[in-house]
């Protein structure tokens, strides 16, 4: 692996608003590249203006999708140190979905260490505010020019930067679902568990069609028997039910979410009762009609805590917990951000310093 090699920007971009900043609107003055061929594996990391890449129009990203990527934010302390959080497992993840994509592995000890210095030229781009953040964005694309179905042999990876504010303008406040019946986000044996572009591609429509209707996110079923709950958006969901709080087992087809594991860490260390398992929507449906549908809620990088108010399942509409934020979700919304910004103890070693 070569040594990293800096070009700092002689144009440096005006900051925004750090009261409308949006989600990944604004980037910041630099980015991390890295390239890989057969010859040489993963060289030449570096770290240079942000700006165009140049791709040639038969690059097998393009064209097969040979892609993935993962999401992460930097967050500024209130003692002003600069942490992110739980980053080894994001870039495990990143590999694990390299692997499924038959990409190259990366060395993740190389890549926090390129990172944390790109972060540390940038830190002038972590915006201030409570609900602010900036979001990391890695990613890997297959860049080899060939027209064939078969895995590329060379691939460039970038890590880009951007300010962002609360992934819902309105902050931690429940949001309406459709259940989507009609069509499908992922198969047992496909792309689910990895963090690929046409994962998300694939989900564009039913979303659309969600937002015409006016809600604001598609809960998605599973791909076989369109019955069983996977995920809701791009973000893992749980249920609390007379109780017991329910969240679907990692089969294969759902994305194994840092929050998720951080969100199940945390109940199990407060003596809240979780399952992973399958969950119907007939089961959910059956425990709001008894009244035992106490709460739901997603879990996901971007938002962290999104409570779900109600949710539309056919011809039914399920109101689920008055259409309010729910305690349970309040609790691990305000656990985990307090955690990610130096206010709350972090007796699981969540956090990791940059220096």
């Amino acid at each position: 692996m070569d040594t990293l090699h800096i070009e700092l920007s002689q144009n440096l971009k005006e900051k925004p608003d750090v009261n409308n900043l949006g989600f990944g609107k604004f980037f910041s003055d630099h980015m991390l590249t890295m390239d890989y061929s057969l010859d040489a594996g993963w060289h030449d990391l570096k770290i240079i203006p942000y700006g165009p890449i140049s791709l040639d129009p038969s690059a097998m990203v393009l064209h097969y999708g040979q892609e993935v990527f993962e999401g992460m934010k930097a967050y500024r302390t209130s003692s002003g140190e600069i942490v992110l959080f739980r980053p080894d497992m994001n870039l495990k993840r990143l590999n694990k979905s390299c692997e499924r994509l038959s990409i190259p592995q990366v060395d993740e000890s190389i890549l926090l260490q390129g990172l944390s210095k790109l972060i540390r030229i940038d830190e002038s781009w972590i915006p201030s505010g409570e609900e602010n953040a900036l979001y990391i964005r890695p990613f890997i694309i297959a860049t080899e020019p060939c027209l064939g179905v078969r895995a590329s042999h060379t691939y460039k990876l970038i890590v880009i930067l951007s300010p962002v504010g609360s992934y819902y303008p309105e902050g931690i406040h429940p949001v309406s679902i459709y259940v989507e019946q009609r069509y499908v986000r992922a198969f047992r044996g496909g792309t689910g568990a990895a963090k690929t572009s046409s994962n998300y591609a694939a989900s564009i429509k039913a979303q659309e069609e969600a937002k015409t209707s006016g809600y604001s996110q598609v809960l998605w079923l599973d791909g076989v028997e369109s019955k069983y709950v996977e995920e809701v958006g791009s973000m893992n969901v749980f249920f609390k039910v007379n109780g017991e709080v329910i969240t679907p087992a990692l089969s294969g087809s759902i994305l194994a979410g840092v929050t998720r594991d951080s969100v199940i860490a945390l109940l199990q260390s407060w003596g809240v009762h979780v399952t992973e398992r399958k969950i119907s929507m007939e089961e959910l449906a059956e425990a709001h009609r008894q009244g035992l549908l106490e709460e739901a809620f997603g879990t996901g990088t971007a938002a962290v805590i999104s409570p779900i108010g109600s949710m539309r399942w056919g011809e039914a509409e399920m109101t689920i917990a008055g259409g309010h934020t729910g305690e349970l979700a309040r609790k691990l919304f305000d656990t985990i951000t307090g955690i990610q910004r130096g206010q709350q103890e972090d007796p699981f070693g969540w956090i990791y310093s940059i220096r």
